[in-house]
């Protein structure tokens, strides 16, 4: 998932310019961090159906997983900005690896501390990736010529992209291999066995978080050490003013912005509980009967369609108008959507994993709509988008107990609802701009 600062408009200061030396070593620890944050937001695709198992939790205890961690977005992204005014975007960033890696380290004691110490360590990690990704996106724009920012914004995206798609199949490698018990041969074994079992379950996320805590920490050393060039904040309104931009009164006078602050809750709700579910769904015996350590590597085809429709997305986009082509996307992923409910079999296990490919442009299509003409408000507009990233705690927490209630198959309703939504936001963004095809 594509991830945005919400912090404004950042310059470079004055006297920042690295004379003599080369902005590669600093662009390539910025994409590592995307890579790393990409990797640790998909791992809990995998966390979710083996907590799910270790601990006996039903589907909307199972999803508190994503309410914690995509809930610190909407509770850390204003006082992370507060942070980083206060402590500059590098130390900002420094804070938010050191926050992370403490989410890491909370791994081990939890897994002896029982599914709430789990949550609470989620919850950290989020904290500490919500301060980075606030404080490390400005440092694409200025690592390099302004022309050429761009390339090096869709260069870390597409390591992000890598990192959620990999992510999956590590984790199936390292931490489901094991396998677990089903409910009914946990239930016969005797009560210390029981402990003993969720023990030693839970104790095998231990070791790979563990290695990411120490990854975060040793770049929160780089990161600390290598030069980088300041970052300000810029104040748009005289530039708006003097260029006689018509702004409104207030923020929330814009309508676009609105719609598509619930557009971004809505797909990021969607995207992320189709990934949350989909383990479960692909082991399920007239899908394909897959063992979690298997359904795991095909959770990352779901990530990794998003990586290569991107590139198709691009493409297409130059010639198709981004409003048609969102509405166009959603409508495609309901109807796979509505496939894989009433089909069975390898036909409705490809068709939930073809979303991944539709996904694919939307977060970031939805996002520059949204923002479009609003001036120097654009900065906070921006800040309201990343608040609505929220809806990945919500919507996959909706989803959990329509499965409890009505079932598994259906739950998947759940998001196609949601991209019912994105596609009239498609279809509205369209017609208000169809004069300005590709604004």
């Amino acid at each position: 998932m594509e991830h945005i600062s919400g912090l404004g408009v950042a310059q470079r200061g004055d006297g920042d310019t690295q004379e003599g030396g080369s902005n590669t070593a600093p662009l390539m620890i910025v994409t590592l961090l995307f890579f790393l944050w990409g990797l640790l937001t998909s791992l809990n695709d995998v966390l979710i159906p083996h907590l799910k198992a270790v601990y006996s939790l039903n589907y909307v205890q199972a999803m508190l997983v994503q309410f914690c961690f995509f809930g610190a977005y909407f509770i850390v992204s204003l006082p992370a900005g507060m942070l980083i005014k206060r402590l500059g975007y590098q130390n900002g960033a420094v804070a938010g690896l050191v926050i992370a890696a403490m989410g890491c380290a909370l791994f081990y004691p939890a897994s002896t501390g029982g599914y709430g110490m789990f949550l609470f360590a989620f919850f950290v990690l989020a904290a500490g990736i919500t301060v980075l990704q606030v404080a490390a996106n400005p440092y694409v724009t200025v690592l390099g010529d302004p022309a050429t920012a761009s390339s090096r914004l869709s260069l870390t995206q597409a390591f992000n992209s890598l990192g959620t798609a990999i992510a999956p199949t590590l984790g199936g490698l390292l931490i489901l291999s094991g396998g677990v018990l089903t409910e009914v041969q946990f239930a016969q074994l005797p009560s210390a066995e029981q402990v003993a079992y969720q023990a030693q379950q839970a104790g095998s996320v231990r070791g790979p978080y563990l290695a990411l805590c120490a990854a975060l920490l040793m770049l929160a050393v780089l990161f600390a050490l290598v030069r980088l060039p300041k970052i300000a904040y810029a104040d748009t309104a005289a530039q708006d003013e003097a260029a006689g931009t018509p702004l409104k009164a207030s923020l929330f006078a814009y309508r676009h912005l609105v719609l598509g602050a619930i557009g971004i809750f809505v797909y990021v709700g969607a995207e992320v509980s189709i990934g949350s579910f989909l383990i479960n769904f692909l082991g399920e015996a007239d899908v394909a009967g897959l063992a979690p350590s298997a359904a795991a590597h095909y959770v990352s085809y779901y990530w990794g369609g998003a990586m290569v429709g991107r590139f198709i997305g691009f493409a297409v986009m130059r010639y198709i108008s981004p409003g048609k082509t969102l509405a166009f996307n959603a409508a495609v992923s309901i109807a796979l959507i509505l496939l894989a409910i009433l089909s069975k079999g390898h036909v409705a296990m490809w068709a939930i994993i073809a979303v991944g490919v539709f996904n694919s442009v939307m977060f970031p299509t939805i996002f520059s709509m949204a923002l479009n003409g609003l001036g120097r408000f654009t900065g906070q507009g921006s800040g309201v988008l990343c608040m609505a990233i929220v809806g990945g705690a919500i919507v996959p927490f909706v989803q959990g107990y329509v499965a409890d209630v009505a079932g598994l198959y259906t739950s998947f309703l759940v998001p196609a609802v949601c991209y019912c939504y994105i596609v009239y936001f498609g279809v509205k963004y369209a017609a208000m701009y169809r004069n300005a095809p590709n604004t």
